[in-house]
């Protein structure tokens, strides 16, 4: 089902996703600090994860045939 480069970046976004969601990164946001009257960390994490579906969306809506030719 899923071959070549597709594969590769589900796998790439899945560590990358993992990364972020991983105490370290996590550190960085935990402030009591505000982004547009909304409080860092929760407001961060939102972000982050909208951006990682987009990401996930992006990777699996490119429309590839099971050969690798790009479909239109």
């Amino acid at each position: 089902m899923f071959e070549g480069l597709d594969a590769q970046r589900l796998v790439a976004l899945f560590f990358v996703a993992l990364a972020l969601f991983n105490f370290p990164l996590l550190a960085l946001w935990d402030h009591e600090a505000t982004l547009w009257g909304l409080p860092l960390f929760p407001t961060a994490l939102f972000l982050v994860w909208a951006a990682l579906i987009a990401a996930l969306a992006w990777v699996m809506e490119r429309g590839h045939d099971a050969d690798g030719a790009a479909r239109h």
